[in-house]
């Protein structure tokens, strides 16, 4: 069987107005994990259009296409143009199972929530030859799952090739996520086997991976074990986590020992009233200074995530926030308009309040906005998000956020990532281009590796210290 595998380019991935480099850096994890399941005489092509240029004239038995909300009407296109060449077209991903009758329109069968268990059904049904059109996922496990066909992606475009997975979903319910919808029916959140978890990190080349899991600390006795069976392996990497589990004890100082060197936080707002209306219990009354200085003290880098436009938002919302990062010295930030996707709690919040004032797919990229804020015009809260960006990211802002640590050399490094991450867009288009983004792993690497040495010093300090004179 002849099986083309696509993950269309989002909307923005194509705009003359948004640098590329945010969509080379990972390759498609989730279909090539699905591809792990074809059979060996299988004939096998997988293309990500964030990173070449589709070929259309080809005739595949099977095509899969994976849909983002912002890559929805691509997909439909990509979709229409296959089964008009008689292949059979699967769509699946978050918007699939958002809005499944939206879908249907486009495909000969559709997935509803993760594929573990419904996928091996498909294939097995597609060769016997009566597939059916709509496939809702139950039973939610990650045993037994394949290993993820590699082969198949093209590493030398991607800046993280090494990216892994070894969860699925978060524990937490955050009303605006658009994941907790993805998971409706069955469990929401569940791991690997820590050494099946091991075993795939094991067969990843290099030092660097990147966990693309939502909260990878999201269950402590797998974390842990996870992060003691890595020691050893001479990893740097990077992952998520929420403000809780950093001012959880122990935890984070295994995954520092195992590697960890950069982690992205959602903070997403400063307001308490803006954490308990989107019900985002696990930051609510923590202190998040506390938790930024326990990262910088162990030597990780922050990634912090914002929020604007929440209820308890008005004009002074965008200032406090990057006024606040700048102090904090955290690294780098995403900056994020409040989107009620479909299927989320604050979706049908605002609809049920007659406040959403946009279906048009293309703008629920976080970048626009697409309902009625309480207390901000909807241009306000465009112009500060946009802002936000400006003043976070400007040569002196980034001077000063590093300032904020005390040694020279992190300083230096965070000037190096921050400026590296922001204020090089040309050079970045210039690497993708030429098809090399892969090359600057190791520059990658060697700011990672730099970022760990702190802690490293900071024992081998407290431990001379303990040592008895003679």
């Amino acid at each position: 069987m002849k099986v083309k595998m696509i993950l269309p380019a989002l909307t923005e991935a194509t705009s003359p107005f948004w640098r590329p480099i945010k969509y080379a850096l990972f390759p498609p994890l989730g279909l090539a994990t699905l591809a792990g399941y074809l059979n060996a005489d299988d004939e096998i092509e997988l293309q990500d259009e964030h990173v070449e240029n589709l070929c259309l004239d080809d005739e595949p038995d099977l095509v899969v296409i994976q849909v983002y909300i912002t890559s929805a009407y691509r997909a439909y296109a990509l979709a229409d143009h296959y089964r008009r060449r008689g292949a059979h077209v699967a769509l699946g991903g978050l918007h699939v199972t958002s809005l499944p009758a939206e879908a249907a329109q486009h495909a000969d069968t559709i997935f509803l929530g993760p594929g573990e268990d419904i996928w091996p059904q498909f294939l097995a049904d597609l060769r016997a030859g009566h597939p059916g059109q709509r496939y809702e996922s139950k039973v939610r496990t990650l045993i037994d799952l394949p290993p993820v066909r590699r082969d198949l992606i093209k590493g030398r475009l991607y800046l993280v090739p090494n990216s892994i997975v070894v969860s699925r979903g978060c524990p937490h319910a955050c009303d605006f996520c658009y994941k907790e919808a993805f998971f409706t029916g069955g469990k929401s959140f569940y791991t690997q086997t820590v050494d099946a978890a091991l075993t795939e990190i094991d067969r990843l080349p290099g030092r660097h991976l990147y966990f693309l899991d939502d909260h990878l600390f999201g269950h402590p006795p797998f974390a842990a074990a996870l992060f003691e069976g890595m020691n050893g392996m001479n990893r740097l990497w990077q992952a998520a986590a929420t403000v809780k589990s950093i001012l959880t004890p122990g935890l984070l100082e295994k995954a520092v020992q195992s590697g960890l060197r950069s982690l992205f936080v959602g903070f997403e707002t400063l307001s308490p009233h803006n954490l308990r209306a989107q019900h985002k219990y696990q930051n609510l009354n923590r202190d998040y200074n506390a938790a930024i200085r326990r990262l910088h003290d162990l030597g990780v880098m922050v990634n912090a995530s914002f929020v604007f436009g929440m209820d308890d938002d008005d004009e002074t919302v965008f200032d406090q926030t990057v006024e606040w990062a700048i102090r904090q010295g955290i690294e780098t930030a995403t900056f994020h308009i409040l989107t009620p996707y479909p299927g989320t709690v604050l979706q049908q919040r605002l609809a049920d309040q007659g406040r959403i004032t946009s279906h048009n797919w293309d703008l629920y990229d976080t970048r626009h906005v697409v309902f009625q804020p309480a207390r901000l015009a909807p241009e306000v809260l465009e112009a500060g998000y946009w802002r936000a960006y400006r003043e976070f990211y400007r040569w002196g802002s980034i001077f000063t956020s590093a300032a904020a640590h005390a040694r020279s050399i992190d300083q230096l490094r965070h000037i190096a990532y921050a400026g590296g991450w922001k204020k090089f867009e040309p050079l970045w288009d210039a690497v993708i281009r030429a098809k090399r983004v892969s090359q600057t792993l190791p520059l990658l690497e060697s700011i990672l590796a730099g970022f760990g040495k702190r802690d490293t010093q900071r024992r081998a300090e407290a431990r001379r210290a303990t040592v008895p004179e003679a």
